[in-house]
């Protein structure tokens, strides 16, 4: 049976095309909003990090009517970081609108989400948004998508998609690239023409599969999944089950049950075939766990979500300033919180280690991994990361393998000859180089993941800012030999105390200073950066001694150079192996693992013989 009144579509896109913006002027032209109500720009995007950064991380639920129809509305992320979102969620829906910039075309992202909604034979509905660049060339694109779904051997049915032109920004749409719209009506109406309903049975077994968990303080887990058999209802006992985990079948009973309309979650008594529903009051409910009847148990296939690539070690704090800025400063806390970050990330994996003072956090890339440390430190948690590294694996002969990233760049052309050098020193192979009418150059790259670890702000110097580096996961291959991480040494604090306008004068010959005066700084702790490839030690704490002739207040007459102030990112890139970032919610510092000089040089010492 076919539900007609409902539709559900995910909005997929590669970063920054538009998907959040579109979702946007869907819910203000439904009449979600009143006419005369405030609303925030992006306002799908509801963690403080989405807003800073302007990306999507987490997917969002909506839902709109239009013509007695219920149309259910996901926002995905369009970061390969954050690809697990993507993949899981487009379980609950029956199409997708491909998103894609009049100007920039499909990208690396697109062919990644595209392919995912591929596999899992959904219709598409390709909506070309920004028709309103000065530079668009929305027929070029036409040809380019239709390209790409050839290229990932779409269906006949899925070649002839739709094409809708828009201006998520100008709030219209089209169905003619050269005429623009009035409203989105053109886009409200292709969703209904093309985009199946939902189909199940009505009267069968409940069956409900759990795409998504969110989490609210005051109940608890909120599992979010589409209804695609039976009923579903309040004070109704289930059974949890799960594909991956056949022993796993636990009762249960929900005590509340949600739809979602505009951008809230309304309760309801009951749900059938179709309708998106969040259900609450069920402890230790995961993504992939099938609701359904106790007496026919029957759990719903769901795909393995990707492995992660990159991990880094996640530590207790033990600097000589530790526990003086964090609430949260424990061992206990810190794996309470990792493990805690498992209920709504699927695509972590946390391990315990040797130490009980350390865990293992693998992800997706480092994107990913930064947005938990950057979570977790606005949280009140202090801890210390090391520096990122890929995971390996081995083949049948004991190969190493490594994973591999592709990597699209677009610069203007005068910069293409240094991130072509930088590259190829990082292990990189340059596939294709093309210039545009405009003047940039797209390169492609196969790389190491390793050898990007680091680079992005190095890449950033190098294009004065202009470029854009879009990365995706290509596979395993055979491990492409050592890589040279940084060519400069670090400055390392000699002492412990404060920093003194008198010693960082005579420290900044000697490199990039990272701090100003007056800042808390410990033996062992990296305070700069030197023009040469070893490190130096020097002591930013000293003053001058006060003489007959010299008074404290000459001091006053030095001129320093201001410092160079590293985002949690850069000192993420920054950080050698040798190496570990303090973070806590006041501070990020950069510091040796070893803080003793003498052990430090006798450990460099070992290491090297």
């Amino acid at each position: 049976m076919k539900r007609e009144d409902v539709r559900n579509i995910a909005i997929i896109a590669h970063v920054d095309h538009g998907k959040t913006t579109l979702v946007d002027e869907l819910l203000k032209q439904s009449g979600v909003f009143r006419a005369n109500q405030e609303v925030a720009e992006r306002v799908m995007d509801s963690n403080d990090i989405e807003r800073e950064r302007g990306i999507t991380i987490l997917s969002k639920n909506t839902a709109v009517f239009y013509k007695d129809v219920k149309i259910n509305i996901v926002d995905t992320p369009g970061h390969a970081d954050f690809g697990g979102e993507v993949e899981r969620v487009l379980k609950m829906v029956n199409g997708v609108i491909l998103v894609v910039d009049a100007f920039e075309g499909p990208m690396p992202q697109t062919r990644f989400v595209l392919q995912k909604a591929l596999d899992l034979d959904l219709l598409v509905i390709v909506c070309v948004n920004k028709i309103d660049r000065p530079e668009a060339r929305p027929k070029e694109v036409i040809d380019e998508v239709l390209e790409l779904l050839m290229d990932l051997d779409a269906s006949d049915e899925q070649l002839d998609c739709p094409f809708v032109f828009a201006s998520a920004k100008g709030g219209y749409a089209s169905l003619d690239a050269d005429t623009p719209g009035e409203n989105m009506v053109p886009l409200f109406d292709t969703i209904l023409d093309y985009i199946p309903a939902p189909e199940g049975d009505p009267e069968a077994p409940t069956q409900v599969l759990i795409s998504t968990i969110d989490y609210n303080e005051y109940v608890g887990r909120i599992g979010i999944g589409k209804v695609d058999n039976g009923s579903v209802s309040v004070n109704q006992e289930v059974a949890i089950v799960n594909h991956h985990d056949p022993d796993k079948l636990r009762k249960v009973r929900i005590s509340k049950l949600y739809e979602f309309d505009g951008l809230n979650k309304v309760d309801v008594q009951s749900a059938t075939i179709g309708s998106i529903v969040a259900i609450s009051g069920v402890s230790d409910l995961h993504i992939g766990d099938t609701i359904c009847s106790p007496e026919h148990p029957q759990a719903i296939p769901f795909q393995k979500i990707s492995e992660p690539t990159i991990a880094m070690q996640f530590n207790v704090n033990d600097s000589p300033l530790a526990g003086t800025e964090g609430k949260y400063v424990t061992s206990r806390h810190l794996r309470d919180r990792l493990f805690r970050e498992l209920n709504t990330d699927v695509s972590l994996r946390v391990e315990e280690t040797d130490s009980t003072d350390s865990f293992k956090v693998s992800g997706r890339g480092e994107l990913h991994l930064s947005v938990l440390i950057e979570n977790m430190r606005r949280e009140g948690y202090e801890f210390s990361v090391s520096k990122a590294e890929v995971l390996y694996r081995y083949d049948e002969k004991g190969k190493k393998l490594e994973p591999m990233e592709l990597a699209y760049i677009d610069v203007d052309e005068e910069f293409s000859g240094n991130v072509i050098q930088k590259l190829g020193q990082r292990k990189g192979e340059l596939l294709n180089m093309q210039t545009n009418a405009s003047g940039t150059t797209r390169l492609e790259f196969s790389i190491p993941a390793r050898g990007l670890i680091g680079y992005r702000g190095e890449f950033m110097t190098d294009t004065r800012g202009t470029g854009v580096l879009n990365t995706i996961f290509n596979g395993y291959e055979l491990y492409k030999g050592d890589i040279q991480y940084r060519r400069q040494g670090s400055l390392i604090a000699y002492e412990t105390g404060e920093s003194i306008t008198y010693g960082l004068f005579n420290a900044q010959d000697r490199g990039t200073l990272f701090i100003g005066p007056g800042v808390k700084v410990y033996a062992g702790m990296v305070v700069g950066q030197t023009g040469k490839a070893e490190d130096i030690e020097i002591n930013i704490c000293k003053t001058k001694k006060l003489t007959n002739t010299r008074s404290s207040s000459a001091d006053e007459a030095l001129k320093l150079t201001p410092p160079r102030i590293l985002s949690l990112e850069q000192c993420l890139d920054f950080i050698d192996t040798d190496e570990l970032l303090e973070v806590t919610p006041e501070n990020l510092r950069i510091r040796k693992r070893i803080l003793d000089p003498t052990l430090r040089k006798r450990a460099m010492i070992n290491k090297k013989s």
